[in-house]
């Protein structure tokens, strides 16, 4: 083969080669959790409330504690409860997580912060999540199979408000400032 012809025949194989192994991601397994969602979140807006569910039921979902511990959600009635869905690989759930725990100890007694890790290695990513984290309020409950999720979206964080009754007042998708009037007048909503 001539120098020319070797030189054309790299040329043309290199891209074509590079196409085929692209062909290949199509076919690839499941991406790893969190793994799309994490270009979102870094895109992540300040999320809206939503009132089109309110009067919904809270969902009979079971929850669990890294102890082993269960809980129904449920049976949550009789206190307003802010429910909010988050993961560790999720950048804005993160950056919630101390304002709801700060919400939680300004709203003891009056409103139960409940926050459900919907990680798919449960225990193990969030255990030293909540060490690290020292929390004073916030408990480590589990959903590793993520049926909360399923019931109430795709997106991370979300945060639903259920009134003394069990039912929806509103949610809100994506991350939010816990800590402002805004977020105080919404709360009581819930409240009355």
């Amino acid at each position: 083969m001539s120098r020319l012809s070797l030189t054309l025949a790299k040329f043309l194989l290199v891209p074509a080669g590079i196409f085929m192994l692209a062909g290949c991601d199509r076919a690839a397994p499941e991406a790893a959790q969190g793994e799309g969602a994490l270009a979102d979140d870094k895109a992540s807006l300040v999320g809206e409330v939503d009132r089109r569910y309110a009067g919904e039921l809270m969902p009979a979902e079971t929850v669990y504690l890294p102890d082993g511990r269960e809980f129904n959600l449920g049976a949550l009635q009789g206190q307003p409860v802010l429910v909010n869905l988050w993961a560790t690989w999720c950048a804005p759930c993160k950056k919630e997580m101390p304002l709801l725990d700060a919400l939680a100890q300004e709203r003891e007694g009056t409103l139960r912060v409940i926050t459900v890790s919907q990680d798919k290695q449960g225990t193990s990513v969030v255990e030293p999540y909540f060490a690290a984290a020292k929390f004073a309020l916030l408990e480590p409950w589990l959903d590793p199979q993520a049926k909360l999720l399923e019931h109430f979206g795709d997106g991370l964080p979300i945060s639903i408000l259920y009134d003394a009754s069990g039912r929806e007042v509103w949610r809100i998708e994506g991350d939010y400032d816990w800590d402002n009037a805004s977020a105080a007048g919404i709360i009581d909503e819930g409240l009355r």
